[in-house]
């Protein structure tokens, strides 16, 4: 037997209202991406590489010097953490 589901597209703004306060994602960026994802928080090297965390609606969250800090972060704030490829 064969069932049929509409399925409902979901827009990038209503995706990230679902995973708001809940998930976080990570990814590693540059010392140069700092300076636009964080303005005016820290100086760091343009070559040097970070890890940071990011809402899900891509609001900047924190920086760490590795994953493992990224990812303790999350979840000292209630938020399961993803991680960005």
């Amino acid at each position: 037997m064969r069932h049929e589901t509409e399925l409902h597209a979901v827009s990038p703004d209503e995706l990230a209202r679902m995973g708001q306060g809940r998930v976080a994602y990570m990814r590693q960026i540059s010392g140069r991406e700092i300076a636009e994802a964080f303005p005016g928080t820290v100086e760091i090297d343009p070559e040097a590489s970070v890890w940071a965390l990011f809402g899900a609606d891509g609001t900047p969250l924190a920086i760490a010097n590795d994953a493992g800090g990224a990812l303790s972060t999350a979840f000292q704030n209630d938020l399961t953490p993803v991680n960005v490829h």
